[in-house]
């Protein structure tokens, strides 16, 4: 899994797998679209307007929770963090 962010266009991909082809595309909103495949298969997630979505919620930075092990990790998304 991999998180990006492109602060020239002001979008953020989280991509959990690599594309291949008949992977698709859908709009779901005017901030949001996913990379899917016809079986339901989730290739990645763009958040557009990203930083408004990003650095708005949990002070900026992102939260990573291990559930099963009650672990939970912060990670800047600014370097002044």
């Amino acid at each position: 899994m991999k998180l990006s962010y492109d602060p020239r266009y002001n979008i953020a991909y989280l991509r959990l797998k690599e594309k291949t082809t008949g992977v698709e595309t859908i709009r779901v909103s005017e901030e949001l679209n996913v990379d899917a495949a016809p079986d339901g298969t989730i290739y990645g997630i763009e958040l557009l307007n990203a930083n408004e979505q990003l650095f708005g919620q949990d002070s900026g930075f992102l939260v990573v929770i291990n559930e099963a092990l009650g672990e939970r990790k912060e990670i800047a998304l600014r370097p002044d963090r």
